[in-house]
């Protein structure tokens, strides 16, 4: 059974930055494709970040790009988020996710493997 724990969550002012980790377990990775979604309160869950374990090849949604940056360590199977330059609008709810055969990166519903989600707060 995969598990997935994220840590890193917090509040912060606009501009500044956090980085959230997402620990994984129970399964070699090779495979999987691991990702970032958020939910912001009255709002549906959005993709933010996905990075496939065995080549590295990563993808953001537009809101995101130049400002994250996704990665991962495979010794340790961790997958992060580095978040710069917050703005308010990304105050959420952020979710690590992990499947295999991902057919569309950014939908929430490709993906069966979910972490219990950390809150990132930014006020402005």
């Amino acid at each position: 059974q995969v598990q997935l724990l994220e840590s890193g969550g917090g509040s912060v002012q606009a501009g500044g930055s956090l980085r959230l980790s997402c620990a994984a377990s129970g399964r070699t990775f090779s495979s999987y494709v691991m990702g970032w979604f958020r939910q912001a309160p009255g709002k549906e869950r959005e993709f933010v970040a996905a990075i496939r374990w065995s080549n590295g090849n990563t993808y953001y949604a537009d809101s995101v790009k130049g400002r994250f940056t996704i990665s991962r360590d495979s010794a340790k199977n961790t997958m992060y988020l580095q978040m710069n330059s917050l703005r308010p609008e990304d105050t959420a709810v952020y979710y690590c996710a992990a499947d295999t055969k991902i057919r569309v990166i950014i939908f929430d519903r490709e993906y069966d493997y979910w972490g219990q989600g950390t809150q990132v707060t930014v006020s402005s």
